[in-house]
Parts: structure tokens; C-alpha cells; sequence
């Protein structure tokens, strides 16, 4: 009779050639219903769906894209306890995330080794899907990569829980049947935000930990990751260190952190499921004093990906000045159809917008599903002007694009990193719709990835 997770264990999906995730569904249930009969019935249901997910287009896609064979995969479906309480009618835990033991996007005195961990409040969908969480290296959890004004932005400011109040479920009509999306002001009523936030101060532009001062939240895990009520970034080190030693190759974790106490003063870390992380292992260096600016599309000094791509010819990028918050569900529908159309070309593409994308928060960037741009190469998000750019690390749509090795990169505004729109004007036109243009060029294009130096490169080879 408490709150359970229905979710899956393939083959293809744990691989590690090309694991994956996000793909198959994962179902909460409330669990909650006084019957027992209507219980077990929508336990059923919620395997069934789950098993049933492997057909699902979403899933026929990637394994197209990766070069599988559907009725190849084994699957085994999951029941697992959630991890959490009871809070009025909701049941959530006070702290779930996300870990690597890479870390792509390392600052100050990190190395990619030491790892990057997500985490935030409530249910782990919150973090797997790409929205705004809290992101720190294990190994140096006190070190923040955002100003206190930015750190505000992008805080995380809704949460997801199980509905207890949700007895009658029907699974047809999605993954959101059994949870709700809270303000993080209800889990402040719950007294669960108590170690998880500090209060900024706007008019002194300054972060204080704790709940004793009034002013807007922010969730920065102050009390547990600068002031250590409990030992939760030096546990995601070892683990990381332990299970990635064990397994031989980088890996990410899912997992869920219950604070309240036991006998002995310790809180309780639940490791959730353990995934391979896939790269590729060729070397390929760029110089950025080599670049020449006319023949480049592109160069960023924040990319994922490693080695050579040279059989893409096409782009599709949203028009300079044409990006409006309010309209990113449409431009979400253009990019599926564009998808579409250069698919059945069988061509691969180079996909740039600003913002996330992949994200849930279609104020943040454009709300795409992996399917809506199966045939993009390379993702290229740029900087918003009032939203500082974080790559969506431990997301599923992220783990999806670093498992097949698709290069990912992000253009910030304050760096030596550029895209020439003017080049790309000049090419020739495909398609023009209200946010895009789908140009093609010549000639395939040099797209050079080093992964090392997490530097990346496109440019033209000879003839546009």
C-alpha cells in the first residue's frame, strides 16, 4: 500500500554500446485506492503499459537511429518502492538526482574525472528530463559556476510528487497520471525544504543559507553541501568511484536521498539504477589559432563529442530575432515536421537554437522529444539574454545524445565561441518557415570534435 515506480530493464537499454534512457516508460503509482482488487488492477496495467512501450514510436525511432533490431530487445519491468514520505496527499522524497563519474562541462579546478552530480526536490523526473536542478562536482560540492542573481534564475521552483488522491487512474493518457507538479511553496508548508534552501536578497544581490530571513527561495542544498548536515556529495564520490571501477567504463546513477534520521543520526541514500555513460574513444584536436572565420560555421568552446563527422551537408537554424517564449511550442512543431522531411532524404543535419533543447520548460528553450530531431548530428543551444545557458546534464534527452555520440554544443555569449549566420545565409535555401530556415551546402562539411579540450569546430571543405 505504498506509492510504487513501474519501470524498465532492457538489454539495449543497459548496453554498453549504446545505453539509453527515457525511451520506455516509467509509471508512478499512487497506490492509494482503499481497495486492494483496484490496486492490484492498476499494478497490471502499469506493467503492461511499460512492456507495451517498447512499440511506441518514440522507441521505433531510436532504434532505427541506432541500427537495432526491435525484436531483438528483452526487457524486464520493474517494481520498485518510492523513496519519500507522506505529506499531506502527496509522497515524495526530500532530495533526488542524478551523477556521472565524467564530468563534460568541468570549472575552476575540476577535472572531467571528478565527476558532476544533479540534484533536486521531489521525484527524480524532475532532474531526468531536463529542468532547472542544482548542479555541483562531488568532489568540490562548494564551488558555484553562477553569480547569486543567476543562481536566483535558475532555480528549480516547482517539484513533482505522487497524487494520493488520484485513485482512479487511466495509464492511456500518459506517465502524468499518477504525480502532480507542485510550487516548491507546498513542500515549504511540508517543512521539507528546511535543509534544501537559502533566501536571496535582491536589493544586496546575496544568498543566505537557510529559511530565517524573508525573501525568494533558492534551492542550493546549502545546509548539505557547504555545511555537510549529511555526507551526501563524498557518498555520490565513492559510489561513482567504486561502481564505475567495477563496470570499467564512465557511468551515470540515479538516486534519492530520504533526510530524516534514523537512531543513529544518519540519513538514508537509496542508489536507484546504474547506467553506462558511451563515448567515442578517437582522438581529434582542435586549434582554435587555425580557425579562419570565413570558412567556419561554427566554433564552440564548450562541446561534447569526440573524433570526426563528414557526411552532413544540411542545417536547420531559428532565424536571428524570430526566438519568443510564448511561441516555443510552435516552434517545436516545425522542427518535427522539418525532421520529417530531411528523414525521408535519409540526410543528417546540424540543428541550432537558443536556449535548451529538450527541455520541459518551454520558457527556457524549445520543448522537442528526441524522435522530433532523431536525424540531427550535432545540437547546437545558444545563450538566451536573460537566461544563462547550462547544458541539460543527467537528462534523459542528454543521455540519449552522448550514447549515440551526437555532438553537443553550447554558444555562450561572454566567450570566443561563434556561429556565422552570414555563411549560412548564403547557402542554398530548402525550406523557410516561421522560425527556420533549412539551408544545404555544397559539399559535406568538417565537423571536428575534441574531446579532450571539449572544443568543436564545423567549417566548410573547399567549394560552398
Amino acid at each position: 500500500n505504498r506509492p510504487l515506480a513501474i519501470r524498465s530493464s532492457s538489454i539495449f537499454e543497459d548496453s554498453l554500446l549504446h545505453p539509453f534512457a527515457g525511451i520506455f516508460e516509467t509509471y508512478v503509482l499512487p497506490n492509494s485506492d482503499p481497495d486492494f482488487n483496484v490496486r492490484f488492477r492498476q499494478l497490471q496495467e502499469a506493467v503492461k503499459m511499460v512492456y507495451a512501450s517498447i512499440y511506441s514510436n518514440e522507441a521505433r525511432s531510436y532504434f532505427e537511429a541506432v541500427n537495432y533490431k526491435i525484436e531483438e530487445e528483452k526487457m524486464a519491468v520493474i517494481i520498485q518502492e518510492l523513496v519519500g514520505n507522506y505529506h499531506d496527499e502527496y509522497f515524495y522524497p526530500h532530495i533526488s538526482g542524478t551523477a556521472q563519474s565524467y564530468n563534460y562541462y568541468p570549472i575552476a579546478d575540476m577535472k572531467p574525472d571528478d565527476g558532476l552530480a544533479v540534484i533536486a526536490l521531489g521525484l527524480g523526473r524532475y532532474v531526468v528530463e531536463g529542468e532547472k536542478a542544482w548542479r555541483f562536482s562531488p568532489k568540490y560540492p562548494t564551488i558555484q559556476n553562477a553569480t547569486e542573481k543567476d543562481q536566483f534564475k535558475a532555480s528549480q521552483v516547482r517539484f513533482y510528487a505522487a497524487n494520493l488522491r488520484k485513485t482512479n487512474i487511466n495509464y492511456l493518457e500518459g506517465e502524468d497520471e499518477g504525480i502532480s507538479e507542485l510550487d516548491i511553496s507546498v513542500a515549504e508548508k511540508h517543512g521539507t525544504i528546511k535543509h534544501l534552501a537559502s533566501v536571496y536578497d535582491p536589493d544586496n544581490d546575496r544568498v543566505s543559507p537557510g529559511l530565517d530571513t524573508y525573501g525568494p527561495r533558492i534551492l542550493n542544498f546549502a545546509n548539505i553541501l557547504q555545511y555537510e548536515y549529511t555526507p551526501l556529495a563524498k557518498t555520490i564520490e565513492i559510489i561513482l568511484d567504486v561502481v564505475q571501477e567495477a563496470i570499467g567504463t564512465s557511468i551515470e546513477i540515479e538516486y534519492a536521498v530520504d533526510l530524516n534520521k534514523d537512531s543513529k543520526y544518519r540519513c538514508s541514500f537509496y542508489l536507484l539504477q546504474i547506467k553506462p555513460m558511451v563515448g567515442n574513444e578517437q582522438d581529434y584536436k582542435v586549434n582554435i589559432e587555425e580557425v579562419i572565420p570565413e570558412e567556419t560555421v561554427l566554433y564552440a568552446e564548450k562541446g561534447l563529442g569526440n573524433g570526426v563527422i563528414e557526411e552532413v551537408k544540411d542545417v536547420i537554424f531559428l532565424i536571428p530575432g524570430k526566438f519568443n517564449k510564448m511561441k516555443t511550442e510552435e516552434m517545436a512543431a516545425e522542427i518535427t515536421e522539418l525532421n520529417k522531411k530531411i528523414k525521408q532524404t535519409r540526410h543528417n543535419y546540424i540543428l541550432i537554437g537558443p536556449g535548451r533543447w529538450g527541455t520541459r520548460d518551454r520558457f527556457i528553450g524549445i520543448p522537442v522529444k528526441w524522435p522530433h530531431i532523431a536525424n540531427a548530428k550535432v545540437i547546437v543551444e545558444t545563450e538566451l539574454e536573460d537566461f544563462p545557458l547550462d547544458a541539460s546534464l543527467g537528462s534523459h534527452f542528454f543521455h540519449n545524445v552522448t550514447s549515440m555520440n551526437v555532438g553537443y554544443f553550447s554558444i555562450k555569449n561572454q566567450s570566443k565561441s561563434f556561429i556565422n549566420y552570414e555563411l549560412l545565409g548564403a547557402q542554398e535555401l530548402i525550406e523557410e518557415t516561421e522560425y527556420f530556415k533549412h539551408v544545404r551546402f555544397k559539399k559535406n562539411l568538417s565537423i571536428m570534435m575534441d574531446g579532450k579540450k571539449r572544443q568543436a569546430l564545423i567549417k566548410i571543405n573547399g567549394n560552398r
